[in-house]
């Protein structure tokens, strides 16, 4: 294999498929990108076990063939080298990079050792199309609520459902829950998949705000394109939790307050509470205000901030984290805080807007009533 390629462009390419070099396994071709170069380009690609990033770029070709060379290296190399034009050349033992009047000279494995995701055509399977912006905010609405530990390995991915002209993404850890939907342009039918976080914010970063994209289901694996690059990732199996089952039905206490006065006030009281276990503060519903108060071993914090109350007064604690980011996830001036008693779960959502509901489980508290 010999290719001359632009550096910049070798090494947007290359830091791009890294994301999905695996790290710290005891398969070392799965660390590895695998570099193919033919016709007029080159197609890099990395495969973790889970998710798959490729990426094409042109090149000119001296020599076809295909190698792989450790990726987080190769990547991290080559982003030192952008500035100049590169040739890359390989031989059995390894690859000679050139730049200037310098070269570097890096061990490969052989491409046959790399793992295939399989050839698929994916343009007969089924898909739904979304607006790009629309994807990438829905994204970001959602992804932060979805499990990072391994005890229930579903809830790491978010659920989303294509139907009836509309894209709902659920996401939930156990003690938290986001729910947000956008409308589709087109699709092949209804769709329901568990796509790993991971995945969705690889995506998120390919996207630009322009045009729209399809994503294709095909059992337990998803592809989307945008421009040169492909992600292919495997999709959880199993039964998601229904949000229907967890959301309340009614509420007894509901309050709309300022959004930006309530997250100032309550990154003022988490200041104390930084480092403690449960990042607890505590929220006071009164007529015509709301009594934010954390308490810590630094000291104590008690602020209020003017709300509308339409129902019973209630004195509620819950994760400050969790609060915060949900309202910060929200985007209107005023936000709707509804609650039934101390110990179930309570919603927030916009006011006028309701595509983005956050549910929050609350945290016992000795003196709750």
């Amino acid at each position: 294999m010999k290719f001359i390629c632009n550096g910049t462009i070798l090494s947007d390419a290359a830091l791009t498929v890294s994301k999905a070099c695996a790290v710290k396994t005891i398969t070392p071709i799965l660390e590895c990108i695998k570099i193919k170069a033919e016709n007029d380009g080159i197609t890099l690609v990395a495969y973790d076990g889970e998710i798959s990033i490729e990426k094409k770029v042109k090149a000119e070709i001296l020599e076809e063939g295909e190698i792989c060379v450790n990726g987080k290296t190769f990547a991290d190399f080559v982003n030192k080298i952008a500035d100049f034009e590169v040739v890359i050349y390989s031989n059995e033992k390894g690859i000679t990079i050139k730049y200037g009047d310098c070269e570097t000279y890096m061990q490969l494995l052989s491409a046959d050792e790399f793992p295939k995701m399989g050839e698929r055509v994916w343009e007969d399977k089924p898909y739904f199309e979304v607006k790009e912006r629309d994807l990438k905010s829905l994204i970001a609405k959602v992804v932060f609520c979805c499990a990072t530990d391994e005890s229930r390995p579903i809830l790491k991915g978010c659920l989303l459902e294509a139907k009836a002209g509309v894209l709902t993404a659920t996401a939930l850890d156990g003690f938290r829950m986001a729910s947000s939907y956008c409308d589709t342009v087109s699709g092949s039918g209804d769709m329901k998949i568990v796509c790993p976080a991971r995945t969705l914010n690889e995506i998120s970063r390919m996207l630009n705000g322009e045009g729209s994209l399809k994503i294709y289901a095909d059992k337990n694996v998803l592809s989307v394109g945008v421009e040169d690059t492909v992600i292919t990732s495997r999709l959880y199996m199993g039964e998601f939790v229904r949000k229907e089952n967890i959301y309340p039905i009614a509420f007894t206490t509901k309050t709309v307050v300022k959004r930006a006065e309530l997250i100032e006030s309550i990154e003022r009281a988490s200041v104390l509470i930084r480092g403690d276990k449960n990042n607890l503060i505590s929220l006071e519903i009164k007529f015509g205000k709301i009594v934010i108060n954390a308490n810590s071993e630094m000291g104590k914090v008690e602020e209020t901030v003017t709300a509308d109350l339409d129902g019973k007064e209630l004195k509620i604690a819950m994760n400050g984290k969790y609060i915060l980011d949900a309202l910060k996830a929200l985007d209107e001036e005023s936000v709707l805080l509804s609650f039934n008693n101390p110990v179930s779960p309570f919603t927030l959502e916009n006011v006028e807007n309701n595509k983005n509901q956050y549910l929050i489980l609350p945290v016992r508290m000795g003196n709750a009533s």
